[in-house]
């Protein structure tokens, strides 16, 4: 089963990394990281890269996609290749996913019109812009697509598939492999739960990195 993991400038690393680790624990998985062209990628912040083994034109038929997030979203021109490739590939693929901002690549490349979906709270109404209906939950499913809110929602939405594609207890093994049990010092990882001031500082700060 050929899991391609979508690679763009400026992607979120987590977005990847987590359904990655999750995904691999399975035992008939080829991944495969992927971007316009083969060769290394930088993430958002410009401290690491990560190297696509394969470019667009050489995945044809992946069995499941999965598109991070990233501040690269805001600049949709830049990634026609990978806007293009998505909704080929999307014809022929068991499952289509995305974390976080990565919502809104499907939705620019034209799979979410009119649909559920989910992304990073702040960028909820950039994914109404695109098409797509927001809805705030971790992760939502329509036909076979998942998406799912921001950063570290990506573990969720792969066990959420696992869960779907190999049973209950396929999806705990894969958790408790993992180790997937968080219990943060603090509770506020939604808006829903955040103070009002700690909603502000976080909209300024991640303005400043989407103006910059």
């Amino acid at each position: 089963m050929q899991v391609a993991f979508v690679l763009y400038p400026r992607f979120t690393g987590l977005d990847l990394i987590g359904p990655h680790d999750a995904l691999n624990s399975l035992p008939d998985v080829e991944p495969v990281f992927v971007a316009e062209s083969a060769g290394p990628v930088e993430n958002e912040s410009g401290t690491f890269s990560m190297v696509a083994s394969s470019s667009f034109a050489e995945i044809t038929e992946p069995e499941i996609v999965v598109v991070p997030g990233g501040l690269g979203h805001r600049d949709l021109d830049r990634h026609r290749a990978l806007l293009e490739w998505l909704p080929r590939v999307h014809e022929t693929t068991t499952w289509t996913t995305s974390v976080c901002t990565g919502s809104i690549m499907l939705a620019a490349a034209g799979l979410l019109e009119g649909a559920p979906a989910t992304t990073h709270w702040l960028e909820r109404d950039l994914l109404a812009e695109h098409g797509a209906e927001p809805v705030p939950d971790r992760v939502v499913r329509h036909g076979k697509i998942f998406t799912a809110a921001g950063v570290s929602s990506g573990i969720d939405m792969a066990l959420t598939l696992i869960q779907e594609m190999y049973g209950t207890e396929a999806a705990q093994a894969v958790q408790l492999g993992i180790e997937y049990d968080p219990e943060p010092p603090v509770d506020a990882g939604s808006p829903e739960k955040a103070p009002k001031e700690i909603q502000e500082l976080v909209r300024t700060a991640m303005t400043a990195q989407l103006t910059g």
